[in-house]
């Protein structure tokens, strides 16, 4: 139904993965689609750390004798192999997927290639993954790597139908992207929404002065940097942080942390149903 990139122009951290682990994750839980998070990530396994102890399970594999053929097998790797074999199906992808909750929530993992020119050719083939994942998925959600060729990149963006573009709370990152705006009519597309990571309330550059600062008719979305949860991405526990979050009242000190996520759902499904009026 669509493809929702998560890019950023910035070169430093903007907790890009974690925002988009923590969006897809509570929209998973809260309404009715089924999702897909592709990982692009080269050498790098923020994303699948999220959800699962990766040692624990290579671990485990071992010990059920898993044979490095069934590896390299598996993943972004295998479904390459069945694309080139020209074996596709709309269902394919799921078949290389792992799953978060069944039926709602799937993850395919980062290429396992520690050559670059591998990752490249891999990276190749993202636009036909994420085409034909879309048939299937009721949302695709695609993490896009800033070692991927900017060629790959440039044609990623332009298959999505909504771009979450991220930025730090820094004026140097915000005066870059609005002169990247200025200079490219691309990013003046209405299915662009913009996303503060790690985002401090206490900061001048709140949503509100950022918001006024960028002349934007609506506030800039942001999701509050939250101990709990960055704990809960590094331990590989993030769908059962969000299970026991279902319900939080105003004096739970993860309550900002939900609302701003909530905000941000409801804005991407109302800019889904404003596209698809479109078409």
């Amino acid at each position: 139904m669509a493809i929702i990139a998560f890019w950023s122009n910035e070169e430093k951290e903007t907790a890009q993965t974690m925002s988009m682990v923590a969006l897809s994750t509570y929209m998973a839980i809260e309404h009715n689609y089924r999702i897909l998070n592709v990982s692009t990530n080269f050498k790098e396994q923020t994303l699948e750390n999220s959800y699962w102890d990766l040692s624990k399970l290579n671990q485990l594999a071992k010990t059920l004798n898993t044979n490095n053929q069934v590896g390299l097998e598996s993943g972004v790797e295998g479904l390459i192999k069945i694309i080139n074999s020209n074996k596709t199906s709309s269902s394919i992808v799921s078949n290389y997927t792992k799953v978060v909750f069944k039926d709602r929530l799937d993850v395919l993992c980062a290429p396992k290639t520690t050559n670059y020119e591998e990752y490249v050719q891999i990276a190749e083939l993202y636009p036909n993954i994420l085409q034909i994942a879309n048939r299937n998925y009721d949302l695709v959600f695609v993490d896009i790597s800033k070692k991927m060729p900017k060629e790959r990149i440039k044609q990623i963006l332009e298959q999505s139908d909504i771009i979450i573009v991220n930025m730090t709370q820094r004026l140097k990152t915000i005066d870059e992207f609005m002169k990247l705006r200025e200079e490219n009519v691309f990013f003046k597309n209405k299915n662009i929404l913009l996303n503060i990571g790690r985002y401090d309330k206490f900061s001048k550059y709140n949503i509100k002065n950022i918001t006024r600062y960028m002349k934007e008719k609506k506030d800039v979305h942001a999701i509050p940097y939250n101990t709990l949860f960055f704990e809960a991405c590094s331990e590989g526990n993030v769908a059962e942080f969000f299970l026991r979050l279902r319900k939080v009242d105003e004096e739970d000190r993860n309550s900002t942390f939900i609302s701003e996520i909530a905000r941000l759902t409801k804005d991407l499904i109302y800019k889904m149903q404003e596209l698809q009026l479109k078409l």
